[in-house]
């Protein structure tokens, strides 16, 4: 009974940390991140990481807001995809817009809905300025950047947009455009750095 006491308080220290550590971070009204994302054609080689190879599309860089981060640790992409993070640029990265929107992420998905029956910005402006992103960091400094993250901190990335193939035959394709929505929309990135502030 003692031993799983203590093992219970000791889980609820570590969740209490967690949760500590990945408080949101609030930041002044004004867009904070203007430049949509940059990309173009890539010419690198295929990357091989354990049981996957993935096929450079675009080189690829941003700016963005953190509005969303979710853990994964338990589906069938969570060795290559261990994080999404739900990014605002633009509109989508100033808090008197934000304030009006609610945000959450689940099932690889990101999603988003207004409060109020006037949206703060044009809903085609949200989609645009938006983007769940399925981040597979090449390293482990960045895999520590991505998986310490905070919402509402501002975050830049750098790598490929790549299309996933697995040897067990799965295949994922990343987006190439911020205008799509739905399932297939988000891009699948390759971070080769990444810093936040």
């Amino acid at each position: 009974m003692r031993i799983a006491t203590l093992a219970l308080l000791a889980l609820a220290l570590w969740l209490g940390i967690d949760d500590w550590r990945q408080r949101e971070i609030t930041q002044p009204a004004g867009v904070l991140a203007s430049a949509e994302p940059s990309q173009r054609d890539s010419k690198a080689a295929p990357i091989v990481v354990g049981d996957y190879t993935l096929t450079p599309r675009a080189e690829f860089s941003l700016k963005a807001r953190v509005l969303a981060s979710e853990r994964y640790r338990f589906d069938a992409l969570s060795s290559l995809i261990p994080r999404d993070l739900a990014l605002g640029w633009g509109p989508m990265s100033d808090s008197s817009v934000l304030a009006q929107i609610d945000i959450s992420q689940s099932g690889r998905f990101y999603f988003w809905k207004t409060r109020t029956a006037t949206p703060p910005i044009a809903l085609d402006v949200i989609a645009a300025s938006s983007a769940n992103m399925h981040l597979i960091p090449a390293n482990r400094a960045v895999a520590r950047v991505l998986d310490r993250a905070r919402v509402g901190q501002l975050i830049e990335l750098d790598g490929q947009l790549v299309d996933v193939r697995g040897n067990n035959g799965r295949q994922m394709s990343t987006s190439l455009t911020r205008s799509d929505t739905g399932a297939g929309a988000c891009e699948i990135i390759y971070v080769e750095q990444a810093t936040t502030r």
